[in-house]
Order: structure tokens, then sequence, then C-alpha cells
């Protein structure tokens, strides 16, 4: 068996230095957009438990101001309280409230404030809202849920 020599042409297959380069850049670009997508995904994810803990906040407000009994006799002890003349008056707030959702990091704090407002003295029905307030913890953004339901005194 003789042993030839390959000719010049077919000597020169491997990648050049601008090949690889480009590759290499091609690479990159492609594992960047993976993990920025990764961490908007788990950004989403975060802010969507964080916006459901406060909407069940706002609705446990909503619902406790719903349960209430109603006093229409006029005797000072009316609940839920008549409007101070503005319309609208804050009947409860609650501060110590947290988010329920599991966490490795600090508690999530929330301030729930009920509102309740008259729509209609004839026949008697009011207006009660429940903002749960928030801030996202991976950039401190103010966030504010809410719940509103329409109540007359037999129901």
């Amino acid at each position: 068996m003789l042993l030839r020599q390959t000719p010049k042409k077919n000597r020169r297959l491997g990648f050049s230095l601008i090949e690889v380069m480009v590759s290499f850049f091609i690479f990159s670009l492609v594992i960047s957009g993976l993990i920025y997508g990764y961490v908007q995904v788990n950004r989403t994810a975060t802010w969507s438990s964080c916006s459901l803990a406060a909407q069940s906040i706002a609705s446990e407000g909503l619902e406790r101001a719903r349960a209430a009994q109603w006093n229409e006799l006029g005797d000072g002890d009316e609940w839920p309280p008549a409007t101070n003349g503005s319309g609208v008056v804050i009947a409860t707030l609650d501060t110590n409230c947290t988010l329920d959702v599991p966490s490795t990091g600090a508690l999530i704090y929330v301030t729930n404030f009920i509102y309740v407002s008259t729509v209609s003295v004839s026949p008697p029905l009011r207006q009660i809202r429940s903002d749960c307030v928030w801030n996202f913890p991976l950039n401190n953004q103010r966030c504010t849920n809410t719940a509103i339901s329409l109540r007359a005194p037999d129901q």
C-alpha cells in the first residue's frame, strides 16, 4: 500500500478565527436570551403570586364588612358607619397583614383599607370597597388590589 500526500486544497478544512468568533457570538446571544427569559418568567410568577395573595386579603376585608350587622335605628351605633358629609368613611384599617406567599426572604406587609360609602338612601344601599396596598419585593413598586361590592341591610 502506497501512502500518498494529500493535495494542498484539502489541508485547510479547519475553521478560521473569524468563524469561531462569530459562532461564539451567536452562541452567547442565544444563551443570554434564555437566561433573560428565565428571569422574566420568575419575575412574572413572583408578581402573580403576590397579587393573588393581596386579592385574597382584599376579598377577606370585603367579606368582613359585608358580614357586619347593620343597625339602621339611628342611635349612633350604626354599622357600617354613616357618612360624615364627604360620602365616604374609612370603616377599618388593617396594617398587621402579611401576604401569604412562600418566601425565603422578609415578610411582605400589606395595608388593607375598607371604605363604606352610601349609594342610595331609599332603598338603603352602600358600597363597600376594600383596597389592599402592597409593595412588590423585586423593585419596591407600590401595587393595589381592590374588591368592590354593594350591600343592602337585608343581605
